[in-house]
């Protein structure tokens, strides 16, 4: 089993109910955050099958989109869009994501 990428579909089952929220009052910013979630996993299901710079060029795509999706949801608290308190459980599996997308791009060979 692949965690990182099991994380990932975690990430995308708890913005699920929150891109509900959000689509009445930024759609714009809804597909913005479900592309970037589905790249993070796309990405990793794609490095895990690559090697090299290819797989690690795969990983940092997912590391960037992962910090855009967490860009977007503190976008969405800031204008209001959605509550610290419904975005909370999403930010804790993003921290997860992160530290194993960072060991993942900064692994030595």
């Amino acid at each position: 089993m692949f965690i990182a990428l099991e994380v990932s579909h975690q990430l995308i089952a708890e913005l699920q109910p929150l891109m509900v929220l959000l689509r009445t009052r930024d759609a714009a910013l809804v597909r913005q955050i479900v592309n970037a979630a589905s790249s993070v996993a796309l990405n990793l299901a794609e490095g895990a099958e690559r090697g090299g710079r290819d797989q690690l060029h795969h990983y940092r795509i997912a590391a960037g989109s992962c910090r855009e999706v967490r860009a977007a949801l503190r976008v969405a608290v800031g204008w209001k869009h959605l509550a610290g308190t419904q975005v909370a459980a999403a930010e804790m599996t993003l921290d997860r994501m992160g530290g194993l997308l960072f060991g993942l791009t900064h692994r030595r060979a």
